[in-house]
């Protein structure tokens, strides 16, 4: 086994110094300086600091906000006077930590599942965070409907852009002011790193949203992939030898026409009913393209659910943000991303060093090991030598590495829950059906 590339050259693995390859002091400082207030005196926790702690609380999953700043800093304050220095920092400063931290990790060479035919596999999702019903929070925020009328507790709405195959966020939108999942969209279609292949489910497959996408496109290389309603009616000009055909559709703004390719098709699980799929894609080439394989490829974005469960329930370890304002819960979400981002750094280092794919390395253990590992060099300095420090984090990340899932099952589970909502059937006892998934092409016609 090769040792991880990754290991920081000081040889601590802390941490602080994961948090600063990840993320400059002097960026940070310079965010603040841009859009905060007037400092008066050198503050006894800075801003790089606060937000460091901030990150780190919500990797370490248990004890109070100044307990884990004073483990990754050193500094002891006051609940109080941490919960005011939030309330101060602009939001507009987390939202430029994002786009400066959030960036491609995946590499063509290494990561094969992370591309498809040299395109960088993107989904775009929606999901919400439940928040306590606070005064202040009602006051923003309202709760959603449900089947028994509202929700327990008010939501916090986010959208994010995920790298297929390796689970890493690129760019999020999170709203304060209640906000629609499409509405946050909008915001993260400047973030497409160039090269892309946006994967997206049905409220994205409508003309209005695809041409924001084809403009974007046009300024940096990128195609599209989005599930459509069957309702929809476009104008067919051609049919394709692979099945799939070309077709035009209206943008929704003035008498602008889209020029885009369809494909449909049937998918099932073994020995389930047949369910009928409706694609639009930019890629038109069905010779390089062909339909059946993007009919398969779809699948691949339901990997952006699984990195939100390991985001809410594996990272987070609790049904409701910690904060209790709309402002700090923004601030917390944006530090779970952050968090999520580093966690991925870390799963590419353990899967480089072990040959392993990336997704073979078990986000949850890796969280355990490298939180107990950072918490333990961090009470190390100034008792373990830098080559102690050293060893101990290739140990670590050797272990990580050994534990590797077994390749995925192809096991599926029905489609169906325990309390219906809408025509959702009613689950009232688990079964799982193994075996690989099946697809059929569909004859499009006029």
């Amino acid at each position: 086994m090769q040792p991880p590339s990754q290991v920081p050259a000081d040889g601590r693995g802390t941490f602080k110094a994961v948090f600063k390859q990840f993320l400059s002091c002097q960026n940070v400082s310079a965010m603040v300086r841009a859009s905060g207030p007037a400092r008066r005196r050198p503050p006894k926790l800075s801003a790089y600091e606060l937000i460091m702690g901030l990150v780190f609380h919500c990797v370490q999953g248990c004890g109070t906000l100044a307990e884990n700043i004073k483990i990754v800093t050193g500094k002891r304050l006051a609940q109080s006077s941490l919960s005011k220095r939030r309330q101060n920092l602009p939001w507009k400063v987390f939202v430029a930590i994002m786009k400066a931290a959030l960036r491609p990790k995946a590499e063509a060479e290494k990561h094969a599942q992370a591309f498809y035919k040299g395109w960088r596999l993107v989904a775009l999702d929606g999901t919400q965070f439940s928040v306590s019903n606070t005064p202040r929070i009602l006051a923003s925020l309202s709760k959603a409907a449900s089947r028994r009328l509202k929700a327990a507790f008010a939501k916090v709405g986010a959208a994010l852009l995920v790298e297929v195959g390796i689970h890493n966020p690129l760019a999020a939108a999170i709203g304060q002011e209640g906000e629609s999942e499409l509405s946050l969209a909008k915001q993260l279609l400047a973030a497409l790193p160039e090269g892309s292949l946006l994967l997206a489910d049905r409220l994205y497959g409508v003309g209005a949203f695809l041409s924001l996408l084809v403009a974007w496109f046009v300024q940096r290389p990128g195609h599209f992939l989005v599930r459509v309603r069957g309702n929809l009616k476009p104008k067919l000009l051609a049919r394709l030898r692979d099945g799939s055909a070309l077709v035009e559709v209206k943008s929704g703004a003035g008498k602008e026409k889209l020029q885009v390719r369809e494909i449909r098709g049937r998918v099932r699980r073994p020995h389930g009913a047949w369910v009928e799929v409706r694609f639009w894609t930019s890629l038109l080439d069905g010779q390089a393209y062909p339909a059946v394989e993007l009919l398969a490829l779809y699948a691949r974005r339901w990997e952006q659910e699984l990195m939100y469960k390991q985001l809410k329930v594996d990272l987070r370890q609790a049904e409701l943000l910690r904060s209790h304002t709309v402002e700090t819960a923004a601030q917390e979400i944006a530090a779970l991303i952050l968090a999520q981002a580093i966690l991925a750094e870390q799963r590419l280092c353990a899967a480089d060093g072990a040959q392993q794919e990336v997704l073979r390395i078990s986000f949850g253990k890796t969280l355990v090991l490298v939180r107990s590992l950072w918490v333990v060099l961090g009470a190390g300095q100034g008792v373990l030598s830098q080559e102690q420090m050293s060893a101990l984090t290739q140990k670590v990340m050797q272990r990580i590495a050994e534990s590797a899932l077994p390749p995925r099952r192809k096991r599926t589970c029905p489609r169906a829950v325990r309390q219906p909502v809408g025509s959702w059937p009613r689950l009232t006892k688990n079964t799982y059906s193994t075996g690989a998934t099946q697809y059929k092409l569909t004859k499009i016609r006029a």
